[in-house]
């Protein structure tokens, strides 16, 4: 079992960046495959960025791709969200996810998750 806890949101300005964490407990936090979500006020949850279980392979939604980069410490069993030239869109509830084995975009293909961390960003 993995347990997540996320950290670094905040209130930042369009443009700004922010770095969130996500600490896991459990063994099994190298030979899971991680990925960051997001939910805006009055939307459904949205996939963000997914990393592989050695960190050689992410992807990224199109709406974040060339801003955020996804990146993970084995060896300390955490994973970051480096967020740049952050946008009025962006602001959400940030969760990080965890399954099993590959990769996956869906959020009803992750076991565990986060209680969140709220990212605003103001114009």
């Amino acid at each position: 079992q993995v347990q997540l806890v996320e950290s670094g949101g905040g209130l930042v300005q369009a443009g700004g960046s922010l770095r969130l964490s996500c600490a896991a407990s459990g063994r099994t936090f190298s030979t899971s495959a991680m990925a960051w979500f997001r939910q805006a006020p009055g939307k459904e949850r949205e996939f963000a960025a997914t990393i592989s279980r050695s960190g050689a392979i992410t992807y990224y939604a199109d709406s974040v791709k060339g801003r955020f980069t996804i990146s993970r410490d084995n060896a300390r069993n955490i994973m970051y969200l480096q967020m740049n030239s952050l946008k009025p869109e962006d602001t959400a509830v940030y969760y990080c996810a965890a399954r099993s084995g590959t990769t996956a975009y869906t959020a009803s293909e992750y076991n565990y998750w986060g209680q969140g961390t709220r990212v605003t960003v103001s114009s």
